[in-house]
């Protein structure tokens, strides 16, 4: 089936991306889950979908969270979260994946911000759906953009748009900076340690209650979050992984596999329009 990497051990697993060309900073996705759980990962875009059938389980934000058909979900940029199957059957669904800067070119509003990671809301739920079908399936770029600005004003209530400044002052987010900013080199606990000016152990144990994950898990998340970024610029996937930080292809293909559900090479074919 296409989009299944070799690693899924359930063949009814599928999950298949698309960009649009004429709307760069969207991604959309559709998938259906059985057995496969997805290990920590991130996505630096807001993530607003709605879960078609089944129920899914997901970690995020530090909390537990079931998803049961019908309802919608609304994550944030660069939250760690996993996903796994809460019904015999899984879960089918379908995301949007919406770049803060292009939602706030889009709106002229700034500061969105999703409380709450899921909510059972069956009206708003097949809307979501019925717009991100009908994206997925137009190339007439006046039809996309007025899809989105519907898809839009259909999640709109339930963000916020107060900037979480308490938040964002936290000195762990000058680690996550880092981060970002030396993903492509060998870190320590030490270096990073030294950041915030705390032993390793101290420090290992304070990001962990902040961000709910490992220091080498959002290590990892990051790099695999770029990764995406070079495939969908045609990088080839031998050349990702040594940018991005990476022991070799293989490690890529695992690590990435692991956390979106296809290989870099099936997810390159499917998002890039040769």
């Amino acid at each position: 089936m296409q989009g299944v990497p070799e690693q899924f051990s359930d063949e009814k697993d599928s999950a298949r991306f698309r960009h649009l060309a004429q709307l760069p900073g969207v991604e959309l996705y559709h998938a259906h889950i059985s057995r496969y759980a997805f290990e920590p990962h991130t996505h630096e875009a807001f993530g607003i979908g709605t879960i078609e059938a089944g129920a899914e389980r997901f970690r995020y934000r530090g909390a537990q969270h079931v998803a049961p058909a019908r309802s919608v979900v609304t994550m944030n940029p660069d939250e760690l979260h996993t996903g796994e199957a809460a019904a015999d059957d899984g879960w089918r669904y379908r995301m949007i994946y919406l770049e803060p800067d292009l939602l706030e070119q889009v709106t002229g509003i700034r500061h969105w911000w999703f409380a709450d990671a899921t909510r059972y809301d069956p009206l708003r739920s097949r809307r979501i759906c019925v717009l991100i079908h009908s994206l997925w399936h137009s190339d007439d770029p006046l039809a996309q953009q007025g899809l989105l600005l519907d898809l839009i004003d259909t999640f709109r209530p339930l963000a916020r748009h107060a900037p979480a400044q308490a938040e964002g002052a936290h000195r762990f987010e000058r680690v996550r900076d880092y981060l970002h900013d030396n993903y492509m080199h060998t870190l320590t606990l030490e270096e990073l340690a030294q950041v915030v000016s705390l032993s390793p152990y101290h420090f290992q144990r304070q990001f962990k209650a902040h961000f709910h994950v490992t220091p080498h898990q959002m290590l990892m998340a990051i790099r695999l979050w770029r990764a995406k970024d070079f495939l969908t610029q045609g990088m080839p996937a031998a050349d990702v992984a040594a940018v991005t930080g990476l022991t070799d292809q293989s490690h890529l293909t695992r690590a990435f596999t692991r956390r979106y559900g296809i290989t870099p090479v099936r997810y390159q074919k499917q998002v890039v329009r040769r």
